[in-house]
């Protein structure tokens, strides 16, 4: 199939198995949640009433005070006691082998393209690293707020002047996800980018 470069006017050639493919969407949930199950931390940890410290003694006798049986003032039900169910650390790693991840990649590319999200420009540069000058490129593009610039390689001025900018983001080949392609209303992709996009899901 061809796109259309936006500011050069010319068509290119993609692969319709990559640009072309039919939405997959349970396996695009099934990645989309990896992804963010991934990349949250897991550290979180309580303490039971085994690891609080104190609570050695029993705090008076069994029998005879009126009071309710204590074994430990560290009980889950006494203040500065354990939790109960305390939370304890662990990795919410979902497994998505390397033939779903692409699968779902292309599934998401294909649909960017059926509802024109996906923009194509021949380069994409700035002299500076300013905001000012990324917002008028923005403008100049006519794709809205929220915007995710695709590029090859790592362009410094490019992620410096996007910095301030709430809905936008700039991407490289090595960073390019399904969760960012599918948060921001438009991309704006290089055709470098592309093609090298197109060789990793071939």
């Amino acid at each position: 199939m061809k796109l259309t470069v936006q500011t050069g006017g010319s068509d290119i050639d993609v692969a319709d198995a990559t640009f072309a493919a039919e939405f997959n969407e349970g396996l695009v949930h099934q990645v989309v949640r990896a992804f963010l199950a991934k990349a949250r931390q897991g550290t979180k940890q309580q303490k039971t009433r085994s690891d609080v410290r104190g609570g050695g003694a029993k705090p008076w006798r069994q029998k005879g005070t009126g009071r309710a049986r204590a074994g430990t003032s560290r009980s889950p039900i006494w203040v500065g006691g354990g939790r109960a169910f305390a939370a304890r650390p662990r990795d919410y790693e979902q497994k998505v082998n390397k033939k779903m991840y692409r699968a779902a990649m292309r599934s998401v590319l294909s649909e960017l393209i059926r509802q024109d999200r996906l923009i194509l420009v021949d380069s994409l540069t700035l002299k500076t690293p300013k905001t000012k000058e990324l917002v008028g490129k923005v403008k100049e593009l006519d794709v809205g707020d929220s915007v995710l610039f695709f590029v090859k390689s790592y362009d410094e001025n490019l992620c410096l002047a996007s910095r301030n900018l709430q809905y936008v983001d700039v991407l490289d080949l090595r960073e390019i996800n399904p969760v960012s392609l599918i948060r921001f209303e438009k991309v704006v992709a290089t055709i470098d980018a592309v093609k090298g996009l197109e060789e990793r899901l071939s």
